[in-house]
This record gives structure tokens, sequence and C-alpha cells, in this order.
């Protein structure tokens, strides 16, 4: 009787325990910034590269707007991230689609949240720029959403949305474009290395 009794609970335990243990494996990590706090949605933050600088956004290939995002050290801009998942008060986490916005105004009509740029023929590169929209994921806004992976000692960021499972992508790392002295954010094959600090203000 006992050892039946204990084989049903054993069972029970089990069976209800296996959604729990099934989420908390599917969880991936949060990111976490320079002091080892996570991301969170809405806060400001800068990116910081490995090699100097921090991502900003400029006019850039004689045009005005819509703003492209460059590497650049006389520049200190602030940006939220908002994730697909929990996107009012969420944590920022690895290999999830999410948008990035700069916080700062601008005298462009166009939204400062991050989108993938049409391709550059003259260059032969796909560049990061500004006038993206935040949410409403689909076949419209595929270009809106990036991912944040582990790199190395940091983190790097990435191009392939899997918010719509239909449409077919380009999974790149994003890295740095150099041309007439200007760094521009491009897809790449040599990632990005940054990390993230909050930006007190």
């Amino acid at each position: 009787m006992k050892t039946a009794f204990l084989a049903l609970f054993v069972f029970l335990f089990a069976f209800t325990t296996k959604p729990f243990l099934t989420a908390a494996i599917a969880a991936p990590e949060p990111v976490l910034d320079v002091f080892h706090e996570q991301l969170r949605s809405g806060v400001n933050y800068y990116i910081v590269p490995s090699t100097g600088g921090l991502l900003s956004m400029v006019s850039t290939r004689n045009k005005t707007c819509p703003l492209d995002v460059i590497q650049a050290s006389n520049h200190i801009q602030p940006l939220t991230f908002t994730p697909y998942i929990n996107p009012k008060k969420g944590v920022v986490r690895v290999s999830t689609d999410l948008n990035i916005k700069f916080s700062d105004a601008t005298s462009c009509v166009q939204p400062a949240v991050w989108k993938l740029d049409y391709f550059d023929r003259l260059t032969g590169q796909f560049f990061v720029t500004t006038g993206g929209v935040v949410g409403n994921p689909g076949p419209q806004t595929i270009k809106n959403w990036f991912k944040i992976e582990q790199f190395g000692r940091g983190y790097k960021l990435v191009y392939c949305p899997t918010v719509c499972k239909f449409c077919r992508v380009q999974c790149k790392d994003l890295g740095i474009y150099t041309e007439e002295g200007m760094k521009r954010l491009a897809l790449s094959d040599e990632p990005l290395l940054v990390r993230f600090l909050k930006a007190h203000y």
C-alpha cells in the first residue's frame, strides 16, 4: 500500500512540476550591464563597443534623414530596448527579438528606432539606420528587430528576427564598416563586441 501511494505521489509530482521545469529551461539568460545588473525594457543605456566610443546616430551618405547608426567618440546618445516579450517592464534577454531606439529627440520626422536599411550597391553593405517602429511584428516591420547574443567577454548585436515565422531573412552579426573615417554599423562577418552602461540622468 505504501509503495503504491509513493509511486502515485512521485507520478503526480513529476506531472505537476514538468511545465515549470520546461519553462525554466526555455527562459534565455538575461543581458547584464557592466555592473552585472539585468537590462530592463524602457531604461536608458549606452552601447559601449570594446574598441572605444559609443554607438550613436548622425547624418551620413550626403543625406539629412533618416540618421544612421555609427560608432563615435564625440556623440553621447542613450538608447532603450523593447523586447518582443513583456515589452513594458520585462527583462532584456539574450537571443530574443527586440527593438532598439535612441532616446534623444531629432529634427527628423522618422522615429529614432533602429532598422536595417536597403542594400547599398555602392558599398555592397546593409547598414543600420533609423526610421523603424516599435512593436507591430510582421513582414512590414521585419527590418526593425534585432537580438543581443553573448560573445566573448561581452555581447554582440545580431540581425536575425524570428517574430515573423514565414519571413525570409539574412541572419548576420552587426559590425563596423569604415568609409572615409565614418564608422557605420552594418551587417558583417566580424561582430562588434559591446557592453551596456546604464545612463544615469
